[in-house]
């Protein structure tokens, strides 16, 4: 008996230990298949992203295959330092200029040099040198393209067989899952911190530009100034997203840092690569969220988005949405959230169909808008538009639907306000409908820039927020 039970025992110990091993190898081999297809399937450039290795057992298998793919990344360029006597002496009397060197990391992502960064990283760089973890060698690198709306940049060293990072999908990433971040934070380079996945789909409104892709993998591998554009890797050693920002008060790391997600990143370095540029598919439409008592309101369960603008002759407009109605769903996909409407529009590019469920007085509707560029929807945009450089600002008469949103007869909105202008000194808000400058109407943006550009004394402005709240600002000119 004593000798049945032990070679009872032995044989199901063997038959667990290889079930265990195949369900391993099934899982390990099916993943690597779905990766490689979604490379393969995004075009020509994207096998150049293509890393076949094992799926790693320890996070020290997991570094090892991971930290040889990020380098360092010095920026120089030239600084501008305020002088404390005014405008005046900022001719450089007393070295107010002088140069000036930033850090941060990359990701390698083809053998043949293309790298991956913030473009914060690389921004105003008159030099970009880049260094390999091992051996320690420099490379001059070019910028191939890069995209504040997404804080995403791809250089260019020139280099064969480097180490390449493989790409995981991040859609797949989970809260809870155990993460690496690494870089070269404080210029310690080649350094590796772990955490988890705390949150995902995260907006924190770090682009502060007109067309924004945020969707932030959030993270409490510690992050800290110099991560940026390094990698955030899963246990596989495998990337889910490109460091990015962090959340403290100090300017180091309080505990989260955020991470551009990896199938975000893997399309707009296809771009670059492929086009020289990001293709990105417009709407024409902006969405908030819905809040709990709009959501009760509606008898919605789960989250919704309120259009609250829709661009007139655009792809949404032609599509039949205005504003008002309330977003459901994209592409058969319940929306959780904006983030989450961003980021399903970042995989899309100009033509792409996009299926759209909404909601307009308690019916559900769908329909496809087709997408188009940025210069076309910029171009819808600016319609009817007329600039002062002297102002610093866009002037455009409102059409017949704004004219109904706001409730007004006339009106004349003043768009892309630049930094350093006579309306930005006024301290009139991006989209501010002007109702009545100094007591007169107008209803022409030649008319009203003519009487702005040659005021002086004292000026009222009557109009009203973007949000549709009156306001008046009253100052003096000289």
């Amino acid at each position: 008996m004593k000798h049945a039970a032990l070679r009872f025992l032995a044989f199901f110990g063997v038959a667990f230990a290889a079930g265990w091993l195949g369900s391993y190898v099934q899982r390990s081999w099916s993943s690597h298949s779905a990766v490689q297809l979604q490379i393969a399937d995004s075009g020509a450039a994207s096998a150049r992203l293509a890393n076949l290795s094992s799926a790693p057992t320890s996070f020290q298998e997991a570094s090892a295959l991971s930290t040889p793919t990020v380098v360092f990344i010095k920026n120089e360029s030239t600084a501008q330092y305020s002088s404390p006597l005014g405008w005046f002496w900022d001719f450089d009397p007393f070295g107010s200029r002088g140069p000036s060197m930033s850090t941060g990391s990359g990701v390698i992502v083809s053998a043949d040099g293309f790298i991956v960064t913030n473009n914060h990283v690389i921004q105003g760089a008159e030099k970009l040198t880049v260094v390999l973890n091992s051996p320690k060698k420099e490379y001059i690198a070019k910028v191939v393209g890069a995209d504040a709306g997404s804080d995403l940049a791809l250089l260019k060293i020139e280099a064969e067989q480097l180490p390449t990072i493989r790409f995981a999908n991040s859609d797949e990433l989970a809260v809870g899952d155990w993460v690496l971040a690494v870089g070269n934070p404080f210029n310690l380079t080649s350094t590796v911190t772990a955490g988890i996945v705390s949150a995902k789909g995260r907006n924190i409104n770090l682009m502060k530009n007109q067309f924004p892709i945020e969707s932030f993998i959030q993270t409490d591998a510690a992050i800290n100034p110099g991560n940026s554009g390094g990698a955030l890797v899963n246990a596989a050693g495998e990337l889910v997203g490109i460091n990015t920002a962090i959340q403290s008060n100090t300017g180091s790391y309080t505990g989260y840092g955020f991470a551009i997600p990896s199938n975000i990143v893997r399309k707009i370095v296809t771009d670059f690569i492929e086009k020289g540029e990001v293709q990105r598919g417009f709407a024409g439409m902006e969405v908030r969220e819905l809040n709990a008592d709009e959501l009760e309101d509606l008898d919605l369960t789960g989250s919704a988005l309120r259009i609250v603008a829709v661009v007139e002759d655009g792809p949404a407009y032609k599509a039949g949405l205005r504003k008002g109605d309330v977003l459901l769903a994209v592409a058969g996909h319940a929306l959780s959230g904006k983030s989450d409407y961003d980021e399903h529009l970042a995989y899309l590019r100009p033509g792409d169909e996009l299926e759209v469920d909404w909601l307009r007085s308690g019916s559900k509707k769908s329909a496809y808008i087709v997408l188009i560029s940025k210069q076309d929807n910029q171009a819808l945009l600016m319609k009817g538009a007329v600039s002062s450089d002297r102002l610093g600002a866009d002037f455009q008469s409102l059409n017949a639907s704004d004219l109904a949103q706001f409730g007004l007869n006339q009106g004349i909105r003043i768009m892309n306000i630049r930094r350093g202008g006579a309306i930005a000194q006024m301290g009139l808000p991006n989209g501010f409908v002007v109702m009545k400058f100094n007591g007169q109407s107008y209803a022409e943006p030649e008319a009203l820039i003519a009487a702005m550009e040659r005021a002086t004394g004292r000026i009222q402005i009557q109009g009203k927020d973007p949000n549709g709240t009156t306001r008046t600002y009253s100052f003096f000119s000289y």
